[in-house]
């Protein structure tokens, strides 16, 4: 590694001196002009890159302190680092692209002195956020990758994300870190998103918006920096409502069905409503008693869940009148073909409980139905997808009250579902991550029945905004810059300063109507306008100039930096949420309360502990929650840390704006400050909905937890930090960490190879968790997770290379039998012992 870092530099140094060296003499006139401008790009590259070389070498020499396991490299300092090699590599690539082909006559100075600039931008900022970085290891609790505290460094992250540059990584880099098989998709986005964003006003309904945007998306295509431009400016300053209409726009029937054709055909595809009406679940500690599950209520009051059921096979129960008296007509194809002698399949053993992801703020199951359709073929079981209440709307703790109440129901009616109610795994992908491992908490605290496993990709734990390495990354993420991913955290909270009144529904028809009449007219200029900029490329500045003077409406004030945490009422606390009054309870006692409560939960009304007023107890003790995860530190180890961390810039803690960087560097600034109003609210805090900050007493007994991450997501350390707190108290957890994908990879599965493996290894971990055998209840109180002995040289499949840890008994393979061996990706399996050695396992 490190060898190769210094190799790397070496390379940059050596194509900057040589190309810098030639256009030194270029002519003057146009061209020599843009041949400056690369000389000076090629300079300023080498000055950054002198700066860089010791701080990539130090973080390279301690980053392995903050891996989850030796055998999964992976943490927020090492997807840093990794960004910043793949820049430099990039701008190697370039510079060798200019070097072989700068005589040739088709060669254009300005292009190539443009593309260089923006990757030097790019290698600027990073070198920003790795100053950032090195405050946060001066800062941190050894071991710890979050930086807990809302005040100080993680506000100062807030204020230099405000008003750091972007534009650059949305341009002509966008998605430079990713594998290249998905940067065209990325910039497609980037495109539509900017010309959606222009038309966004003008319509109320998704398809003319997008119907527009088509047209006027040229002038974007062409010009790389207005678009990133451009980017930036939307995603700093429209509201979560905008984000909401735009990540939809895939679910309109136009779109959707073209998803269709392309997925995965099943049997049965039915959108169900179930009515919101109370029953009883037996408790697992003694099933001769029962708890009543309640209707969600928080926020807008009872009302029916909605969920979709998917399955290849047409199973037993499925084509049942009660199941079809719940289903909800969507205006598409009906997919359940009942003909007159029509074969059932048996139900099937297996269920797979899904929740989709979207930030709490958008989509529906119908967005992520490509993927649950293979898996529904792939693992032959029916899949039940739950469309749970958004976000600003219907806030915390509706989309968990939700998915609480369809989890029991499924259990409840499993007949209906074509499951024979054995075996039942969550999964769920960002948000939807979050929901699993909650779900499972409000399980545990019910004492009703726990799933067998849980697989969450790329899940949220923490939704506060404390400053952690991988979360730098949200400054350069085309899919989750923080600006969106804070606005989408507050809208959860229900602290979202911005509640914009919701779009009437018209009926589809008269939207369809209404869209090509606008379609039509904006045809004649929105095509001159495309043609007129594709011909004209001496206008782009024009162009640009007139669609920023059109967009900005108002400049804005600076953020505000230290405001109190918002006040919240005790009151509205406890109104929220009358009905799932049972929650608190498990905030302060045992799973051993949970039995005593059990019969009065169903008839307490006057008991106000809602899932809110845990907020409102006080904090958890440090003992409660092993978030600090390493006591005792190795002297060499801190020494190591000490030369590379950075403490605050002294000397100007009393102006306004401190300086967060040393003397003689400055980021590159935005013209126009992001509004980044996030309000703090005590509630971001809650068990409920920062899993990473439950006490241990809530997060044992959880299920076993598969966790798939990817390696270069602003959200890797919420899953890294997870896995760490999980193995600390003894629970089972594996965690996968693939390469080169962004977060909501799941949502691109058909996008490319590398994109449809890794959905496949998140649907090999769901087979893991049906196929897994039941411990004897001795092993099972002492589970714990070992390391493998996977050899680093295990398989490594081009982009998507996998990592994976697995859990085993503290008896070892020689007591348990079994063995582990690796399977078709190069993982290392454990697998259950064959019944000869289970014969030989001592009583």
């Amino acid at each position: 590694q490190m060898m190769d870092t210094k190799a790397v530099f070496t390379a940059l140094y050596d194509v900057c001196e040589e190309n810098a060296a030639f256009f030194s003499g270029a002519t003057k006139g146009q061209a020599g002009d843009a041949a400056q401008r690369l000389v000076d790009a090629m300079t300023t590259i080498q000055e950054h890159a002198r700066s860089l070389e010791p701080v990539i070498s130090g973080f390279a020499a301690i980053y392995h302190h903050f891996d989850f396991d030796p055998h999964i490299p992976a943490n927020g300092y090492r997807s840093l680092v990794k960004v910043v090699r793949c820049c430099l590599l990039h701008i190697i690539h370039k510079g060798r692209y200019i070097t072989s082909n700068r005589r040739s006559i088709f060669f254009r100075v300005s292009h190539n002195a443009a593309e260089i600039e923006a990757y030097c931008s790019a290698l600027c900022q990073l070198r920003a956020l790795l100053y950032l970085a090195q405050r946060l290891l001066h800062d941190n609790s050894h071991g710890n990758l979050f930086f807990q505290e809302e005040s100080g460094l993680s506000q100062s992250f807030l204020r230099e994300y405000a008003s750091m540059h972007k534009g650059c990584f949305y341009g002509r880099c966008v998605g430079f870190q990713f594998t290249p098989a998905i940067r065209p998709f990325l910039q497609s986005i980037a495109i539509s998103l900017v010309a959606f964003g222009d038309n966004y006003k003008k319509h109320q309904s998704g398809i003319g918006v997008a119907a527009s945007s088509f047209l006027t998306s040229g002038k974007y295509a062409i010009d790389p920096d207005l678009r990133g431009q451009e980017y930036e400016r939307i995603t700093q300053n429209l509201d979560v409502h905008f984000w909401k209409t735009f990540w939809n726009v895939t679910e309109t029937e136009v779109l959707s069905s073209l998803v269709s054709m392309t997925a995965t055909q099943v049997k049965v595809n039915r959108a169900l409503s179930v009515p919101p009406m109370p029953f009883d679940l037996p408790l697992v500690a003694d099933p001769t008693h029962t708890v009543t599950v309640c209707p969600p209520a928080a926020h807008i009051g009872p009302g029916p869940v909605q969920m979709r059921l998917i399955s290849y096979e047409l199973r037993e129960g499925q084509d049942s009148e009660k199941l079809l008296a719940l289903c909800r007509s969507e205006g598409g194809p009906i997919y359940l073909s009942l003909g007159l002698k029509t074969k059932c399949s048996p139900p099937s053993p297996w269920l797979v409980l899904h929740f989709h992801g979207g930030g709490f703020v958008a989509q529906t199951s119908k967005s992520h139905e490509p993927y649950l359709r293979s898996w529904s073929q792939d693992l032959n079981a029916p899949v039940l997808s739950v469309d749970y209440s958004l976000a600003p709307e219907a806030p915390f703790p509706r989309a968990l009250e939700e998915c609480f109440y369809a989890y029991c129901w499924a259990i409840k009616n499993h007949n209906l579902l074509g499951w024979t109610g054995e075996r039942v795994c969550l999964a769920g992908d960002s948000a939807g991550g979050n929901l699993c491992v909650t779900v499972s908490m409000r399980a545990a605290a019910h004492g009703v029945r726990m799933p067998d496993g849980i697989v969450a990709a790329y899940p949220a734990t923490l939704l506060t905004v404390y400053a952690s390495p991988s979360r730098l990354l949200t400054l350069m993420d085309p899919l989750l810059p923080l600006s969106v991913l804070s606005r989408c955290l507050s809208a959860y909270a229900g602290t979202d300063p911005q509640v914009e009144k919701q779009v009437e529904k018209v009926s589809t028809l008269s939207m369809v109507r209404r869209d090509t009449a606008l379609l039509l007219r904006d045809f004649k200029q929105g095509a001159s306008n495309w043609i007129h900029s594709l011909l004209d490329r001496g206008s782009a500045d024009s162009v640009r100039k007139s669609v920023s003077e059109a967009s900005l409406t108002s400049p804005h004030a600076d953020p505000p930096v230290s405001g109190k945490a918002s006040e919240y009422s005790l009151e509205k606390g406890s109104l929220k949420s009358q009905t799932c009054q049972d929650l608190g309870t498990h905030a302060n006692s045992g799973a051993s309360n949970v039995q005593k409560n059990a019969n009065h939960l169903s008839t307490t009304t006057a008991n106000h502990n809602s899932i809110l007023d845990i907020t409102l107890t006080p904090e958890s003790k440090p003992e409660d929650v092993s978030f600090f995860l390493c006591k005792e530190v190795d002297p060499s180890v801190s020494e190591s840390f000490s030369l590379l961390a950075i403490p605050p810039p002294g000397g100007q803690e009393d102006s306004e704006q401190p300086r967060e960087f040393p003397e003689g560097f400055e980021p590159l600034r935005s013209e126009q400050l992001a509004e980044m109003n996030v309000q703090s609210s005590p509630i971001v805090r809650n068990p409920y909905m920062s899993p990473l900050l439950a006490p241990d007493s809530m997060l044992k007994g959880l299920p076993p937890i598969h966790i798939v991450a990817c390696h270069l997501d602003p959200m890797l350390d919420d899953s890294v930090m997870f896995a760490k707190r999980l193995r600390n108290i003894g629970q089972p957890v594996t965690l996968c960490v693939v390469d080169d994908l962004p977060h909501g990879f799941l949502s691109l599965s058909q996008l490319s190879r590398e994109t449809r493996e890794a959905a496949n290894v998140c649907m090999e971990r769901i087979r893991d968790v049906f196929t897994m055998k039941d411990p004897p209840p001795e092993m099972r109180k002492h589970r714990k997770l070992e390391r493998t002995n996977q050899k680093p040289s295990a398989t490594k499949r081009d982009h998507t290379q996998l990592s994976q840890v697995t859990v085993q008994e503290e008896e070892g393979l020689s007591v348990g039998g079994g063995a582990s061996v690796l399977d078709e990706e190069g993982l290392t399996g454990f697998y259950p012992p064959t019944k000869a050695e289970a014969e030989k396992i001592p009583a």
